[in-house]
């Protein structure tokens, strides 16, 4: 499967408020390279990422990744936002939904998540007890049951872990790639073409024997490029974590793709492609 795509590129992506963002980064991993990034120097814009995104798809079979869920959870408790009338119930139909809701610049979804369905995101001690909000898919569970780290919850919008802004920020970008680029597992992995795919950078630290742990330097880099079968990067300058995840992802992606469980996970059903989707290197 790894030799279906010319390219494999990770998107740590986020979901802060404004038009450019310090947290966008890309690496790219192609052949037997070593990963790089796409203009490290460059203030992406969401917008921007898309727009670039679209334009590799058609130029050449990329799989791309994004850091991000790619729906709230649904499973546990049969809804999206419980409680809440005309809601959809499949991920389609509720980044539609997401998107039809936010009026922020840039694909931004704070006001989702501040004002139009507030009570369903915990944003601090003036919420309550915290455990209550913490709602998990099925991918998601499946990673927590293999040890570590907990994945956080797409409920979660505080603290440097969450991954809440990003994630419905990432539900509308969902929805302006939806009929062009294929979304797996919403979509089927196409014979042929460029699909995305939800990734965990964690899931790529452990395959290379490094803890969940943030890394910050260019050895650190290295070490794990090196644990995942990848050539060492030849940085000219320390990169940050953003950049490391990216380049880190897309050396894992790449690797993985030639695992036959890779887009045919034990637990995924129907019902979860349609629902809560899965995350690229869970099985």
């Amino acid at each position: 499967m790894s030799g279906r795509f010319a390219a494999f590129v990770a998107i740590d992506w986020s979901g802060a408020k404004g038009r450019r963002h310090k947290g966008i980064a890309i690496a790219e991993a192609r052949g037997d390279a070593a990963p790089r990034l796409i203009r490290p120097a460059h203030l992406w814009s969401r917008e921007e990422a898309l727009a670039w995104l679209l334009e590799r798809a058609a130029s050449e079979p990329t799989l791309f990744g994004f850091d991000f869920s790619f729906a709230p959870p649904l499973i546990e408790r049969g809804e999206y936002l419980p409680g809440e009338i005309g809601v959809p119930a499949t991920a389609r139909e509720f980044w539609a939904y997401v998107e039809k809701r936010c009026d922020d610049e840039d694909l931004g979804a704070a006001s989702f998540l501040e004002h139009a369905h507030r009570k369903h995101f915990y944003f601090g001690i003036a919420d309550g007890v915290k455990a209550p909000f913490m709602r998990f898919r099925q991918c998601d569970q499946a990673l927590n049951a293999q040890g570590g780290r907990k994945t956080a919850s797409a409920y979660d919008a505080i603290g440097a872990a969450q991954v809440a802004k990003a994630s419905f920020s990432g539900m509308r970008l969902l929805h302006r790639l939806d009929g062009k680029v294929a979304i797996w597992p919403m979509d089927p992995l196409p014979e042929r073409g460029s699909a995305v795919v939800e990734i965990y950078t964690r899931i790529y630290l452990r395959r290379a024997g490094l803890s969940g742990r943030k890394l910050r330097s260019r050895t650190e880099l290295n070490q794990a490029l090196v644990g995942l079968g990848s050539r060492p990067t030849r940085l000219r300058f320390e990169p940050n974590d953003h950049q490391t995840d990216a380049l880190v992802t897309a050396a894992g992606m790449r690797a993985l793709a030639a695992d036959p469980r890779a887009f045919a996970p034990a637990g995924l059903t129907r019902h979860i492609t349609r629902t809560e989707g899965w995350t690229f290197g869970v099985f």
